[in-house]
């Protein structure tokens, strides 16, 4: 086993050292090759090519540190290029369906391609550029279109809801995959580097035009303003979907990664008696601070330095029995209305790649389980969903029946007062003065306020009336769990039909979401290849 002491590893294509440098140095390329090699203790001259492959920033005091990996060719060593994307012509090829084109959707058309698959693609929503005209009118007109808002349409919420690319996944390769097709499609290569790697909303829609191309130019087929409405199974086999209830279409495969707010396809499912269930998640509220103030408390006094970005956090407490955490936090970013119909309002948060807006937001959420809810039964799958449609509501009632959304500030929250007045928020259709706890229910109530006290003393200074909160953070994740089989990945009860990405429960986020779209067209392709053996 090797020595945890060492800072270095050894591979056979390369050496990787550990440095820590000032923000300020992080630039100086030939300062930073002087202090890996003092590390290593080998002379320049062995070198034959060298880079940063992670980067990432040490705040945990002061002076804030830049921490990088140095990865080092010596000799003869060989140098492991970016991973191209290389589709192969499918015009004639085996067909699939693919029910959604959020990164789970996007991802299985882009494995099948590489498979020899020919995807078809049904959209309920709109293309990239098209989805701009909805999301304005959300924010001028409080208007909804239920089919192409911030979570429908091409790129799915992702698209214009951030565009952040960690995951926990520990499926490394399949992320390695994953993040070098971004890549490929325009993305900036420093998504390989970084920790916490984001692109940005402003940058996100060319990178999926360029990929929705790809698909075409090799044959796949991509269909917008197509929704699911009804599937036919015979025998315990997906036969056939019909699109905005027209003419049947016969397919054998349907990869199903319709995203977490796609609610009537539970509907559908549940209606066909095909096994769905209840499923943990996690609601709340969003929190606005200023950007400043963040840099303030995390960088210790240093929020001035321009060579450190925006910061961001990562807070979690246990609060009376449950988790309660911070969710998508956007460092310069702004808060979205994001509401899928009307009736209901919703928050998410997003930052431009630059993320240069003077506001910073986060969910701030609570981890809620099935058997937690006051209507719970262990054979009723939409209790969680009907949870969360109760506050959405709750909210949308609460605010006057519109797109703007009931706030307090953070101490009148604590002290159940209704807020006065606010400081400038970044939530464009506005904000109505209520007292939240009148609002939201009580078991989320109370736990958020333990938080936000806990939080203020791990970060000095976070627990301020300067904070505004925005209500619901509602769509964390799926409430629903359309359940799969661990080897095949499709649906225990209807072969042919593989429940995919955030939408099914198997996904987090546009990284996790896009390594389950790839996975289920690997078991696609297995179940091809056996048969054909």
């Amino acid at each position: 086993m090797r020595d945890p002491r060492f800072l270095f590893t050894f591979t056979p294509m390369s050496t990787l050292v550990q440095i820590s440098v000032l923000p300020e140095e992080q630039e100086d390329e030939a300062k930073l090759l002087e202090i890996a090699l003092r590390k290593l203790k080998i002379p320049d001259s062995r070198v034959r090519e060298w880079r940063i492959r992670k980067r990432s920033i040490d705040a945990r005091r002061a002076p804030v540190l830049i921490n990088l990996q140095v990865e080092i060719w010596q000799g003869d060593e060989e140098r492991r290029e970016i991973a191209s994307f290389i589709p192969k012509a499918v015009a004639d090829a085996r067909q699939i369906a693919i029910i959604g084109m959020g990164p789970a959707g996007m991802y299985a058309a882009l494995r099948a391609l590489e498979g020899g698959i020919k995807p078809i693609i049904f959209e309920r929503g709109k293309d990239v550029r098209s989805r701009r005209r909805d999301l304005a009118m959300i924010s001028k007109e409080q208007t909804v279109n239920p089919e192409s808002n911030y979570c429908f349409g091409e790129g799915g919420a992702g698209t214009y809801s951030d565009g952040k690319l960690y995951t926990r996944s520990k499926k490394r390769g399949n992320v390695a995959k994953a993040m070098e097709w971004l890549v490929h499609f325009g993305a900036d290569a420093n998504i390989l580097v970084d920790t916490h790697p984001h692109i940005g909303t402003n940058k996100l829609p060319k990178i999926i035009g360029a990929m929705r191309e790809a698909i075409l130019d090799a044959g796949g087929e991509v269909h917008f303003d197509s929704k699911l409405t009804d599937i036919r199974v015979e025998n315990g086999q997906i036969k056939a979907i019909r699109i905005n209830d027209d003419s049947w279409l016969a397919f054998d495969d349907v990869v199903l990664a319709t995203g977490h707010s796609a609610r009537d396809i539970y509907y559908l499912l549940h209606a066909k008696n095909i096994e769905i269930q209840a499923k943990a998640f996690a609601i709340g509220v969003r929190i606005e601070h200023q950007q400043q103030l963040i840099d303030k408390i995390q960088y210790h006094g240093d929020d001035q330095n321009p060579y450190l970005p925006p910061a961001s956090y990562s807070l979690v407490e246990q609060v009376d029995g449950m988790g309660v955490y911070s969710f998508c936090m956007c460092p310069g970013g702004v808060i979205a209305p994001c509401a899928t119909a009307e009736g209901e309002v919703v928050t998410n948060g997003w930052s431009p790649s630059k993320r240069n807006n003077p506001y910073s937001n986060s969910g701030i959420v609570v981890s809620v389980e099935p058997r937690d809810l006051p209507n719970y039964t262990a054979d009723d799958p939409f209790v969680c969903l009907n949870f969360q449609k109760a506050v959405e509501k709750a909210c949308w009632e609460a605010a006057g029946r519109s797109q703007r959304v009931p706030a307090q500030r953070m101490i009148d929250f604590i002290e159940e007062r209704v807020s006065a007045d606010f400081p400038k928020t970044s939530y464009h259709p506005g904000i109505v003065s209520v007292d939240l706890n009148t609002v939201l229910p009580p078991m989320l109530t109370k736990r958020l306020k333990k938080a936000f006290i806990a939080f203020g003393k791990k970060m000095k200074g976070y627990c301020t009336n300067e904070a505004v909160i925005h209500a619901p953070e509602s769509r964390t994740s799926s409430t629903v769990l359309i359940p799969r089989d661990t080897t095949s990945l499709s649906h225990p009860e209807v072969q042919g039909l593989y429940p995919c990405g955030e939408g099914a429960g198997y996904a987090g986020g546009i990284m996790s979401a896009a390594i389950d779209g790839i996975n289920c067209v690997d078991a696609i392709l297995k179940k091809y290849s056996e048969k054909e053996s």
